[in-house]
């Protein structure tokens, strides 16, 4: 595909302001490194809501939410789907507990919440997993699926014709170099500042293509009615008609959200409610980003999808199909907006990584063991030369890559067990270092067992079998080792406030000051925003998809649980 000038013009514009943000923000991020990974706790809601969702809008997603769907039709998005379930208890309880702890990262936590050499342990042991290896792995799917989009878009045509682009493996350096300046410069202060740009583009360029991929098929009706897409067009599946196993449905709504290693929001999430200006605007930010992460951005995707496999029914690689699209069906102009919206999904998950996983490395390590008095400027530079091994290293990772979907499920297995104990924690005064310990380990041998025994069992019964096998252990391991010293249960109850509710014993022994902690309406709110993410979801879909009598019931359902969530929470925002 030749770009015309104007379409260079749009995306040369784009990394111009994405750099020109990292230079002018790089001297306020250099202050300390309470600047440079939280922005100094000083960000309203709507900004760290927007940059959540841009994170989470990588350039990876269109591509394996087209092979979802392909595999599983539209009910194969349960996948991530059901999260919805975590972040929306999140919203009114998490939120809260994150921005109580008063601290940099959410490994930092973990010293806080245990006590004793294992707490340490545990908090090294996860920097270097989640700050190097995780997000290596995550940074490099995204610079393989750019890689993928770039080989698509421009085939054997030199993009630059001063260099020999002319392998996978050169795609992903030069992706590299883009993203290597704006990311190291500007820190948590640039990272969410771009964001809320990256999201109007990357959103602006996914509703357009939608539109013009589903025009060029005739409209909804003609596209509905297509036979490639037959048996892939419920939203719920049912037995008969749906690709995806019902185990694995199952396992989604019963198991997998409450499993999975983002079951209580820890990471970048964290992250972003740590810097928030207090707990209202840390609760209003996961309210916003779930309602735009699950309801607002998927469809755009999903249609496409759709376009995608009644055009291109015989593609071997069908995640493919998305970058096929904007080839073969947008014009002059529209092309460039598209390229640079590829180009601003994929920083705004690369600057969120390299900032999120060098945090960990030098808060949670560097900090924490080796230099403990620095200067400021000293742990400056070093977070910027981790930033920088994290993204090498991840360029790595990417070239051995085949599948964005294959990468998606190793992550989410390997880990999965971990969020019974994350959610415990804040629950359970019981819970110790040694209980996340085993559950981390646990689930990394029961993943390892599955894989080398060669058992071909379904995606679902892998997270059922690998989650009840770690959340026993875990369970068993915490009655049989000692529990965390008293006075540190008494400082951590002090200061998040958890619900009363298996704390009592701690409880009967402080004073907690400040706002009442958790109560029940805010379980009950919890629940309500679940309701509420869901109802509109399937409202937008519906409305799309030419149902009227369920549009109609799911836009009920919103009024419903909308009201629900204001009545339980009018209160509690102040």
């Amino acid at each position: 595909m030749k770009l015309a000038l104007v379409d260079w013009i749009i995306v040369i514009s784009y990394l111009v302001f994405a750099i020109g943000v990292g230079i002018y923000l790089s001297k306020r991020a250099s202050r300390n490194i309470g600047e440079f990974f939280a922005s100094g706790g000083k960000l309203p809601w709507w900004v760290l809501g927007t940059s959540m969702v841009a994170t989470t809008f990588a350039v990876d997603t269109p591509l394996a939410i087209t092979e979802l769907v392909a595999e599983h039709g539209i009910a194969g998005n349960w996948i991530w789907w059901n999260m919805a379930i975590a972040h929306g208890l999140a919203v009114f309880i998490f939120a809260r507990f994150w921005r109580r702890a008063n601290i940099l990262t959410d490994l930092e936590m973990l010293e806080l919440r245990y006590s004793g050499k294992s707490a340490t342990v545990l908090r090294v042991f996860r920097a270097f997993w989640e700050g190097l290896f995780f997000n290596a792995i995550v940074i490099g799917w995204v610079l393989f699926a750019m890689s993928q989009i770039i080989t698509v878009i421009f085939g054997d045509e030199k993009l630059i014709h001063a260099l020999p682009l002319d392998s996978k493996w050169q795609y992903i350096l030069l992706c590299l170099l883009v993203s290597v300046v704006y990311s190291l410069l500007s820190g948590f202060w640039g990272v969410v500042i771009t964001d809320l740009v990256q999201f109007v583009i990357a959103m602006t360029g996914s509703i357009v293509l939608a539109v013009i991929a589903v025009d060029h098929v005739g409209g909804m009706d003609a596209l509905l009615g297509s036979p490639e897409l037959s048996g892939k067009l419920s939203f719920i599946p049912s037995i008969e008609t749906t690709s995806l196993p019902l185990v694995t449905l199952i396992s989604f709504l019963s198991v997998f959200w409450w499993a999975s290693k983002n079951a209580d929001s820890g990471g970048y999430m964290a992250q972003r409610m740590i810097a928030a200006k207090n707990e209202k605007h840390s609760v209003l930010a996961m309210l916003w980003f779930s309602i735009a992460h699950y309801a607002l951005r998927p469809w755009p995707w999903i249609l496409v999808a759709l376009v995608s496999l009644v055009l291109y029914p015989d593609l071997k690689d069908p995640e493919l199909g998305y970058p096929k699209l904007v080839v073969d069906l947008l014009p002059t102009g529209l092309k460039g907006l598209m390229i640079a919206s590829f180009v601003a999904a994929f920083m705004s998950t690369i600057d969120t990584h390299v900032n999120w996983g060098s945090s960990y490395l030098i808060n949670d390590f560097y900090k924490r063991l080796i230099a403990k008095k620095a200067s400021e400027a000293h742990y400056i530079m070093i977070s910027r030369l981790a930033g920088l091994f994290i993204m090498v290293f991840a360029g790595l990772l990417a070239y051995f890559m085949e599948s964005v979907l294959d990468t998606w499920k190793f992550l989410f297995t390997i880990t999965m067990g971990i969020g019974g104990v994350y959610i415990a924690r804040w629950f359970w005064w019981r819970v110790n270092a040694w209980s996340e310990i085993s559950a981390w380990v646990t689930s990394a041998l029961a993943y390892t067992v599955l894989y080398l025994s060669g058992i071909q069992s379904e995606f679902g019964w892998k997270v059922i079998i690998i989650a009840f096998s770690s959340t026993i252990v875990w369970v068993i391991v915490t009655y049989l080792t000692p529990p965390v010293d008293e006075e540190r249960l008494k400082d951590f109850y002090t200061r998040v406030r958890p619900a009363i509710m298996g704390w009592k014993r701690i409880a009967n022994k402080v004073d907690p000051s400040g706002s009442p902690g958790l109560e029940w309406k805010d379980l009950l709110a919890g629940f309500a925003g679940i309701l509420l993410v869901y109802f509109i979801l399937f409202a937008i879909g519906n409305y799309l998809f030419n149902r009227p009598i369920e549009a109609y019931i799911s836009f009920g359902g919103v009024v419903l649980a909308g009201l629900g969530v204001y009545l339980l929470t009018r209160n509690r925002l102040k």
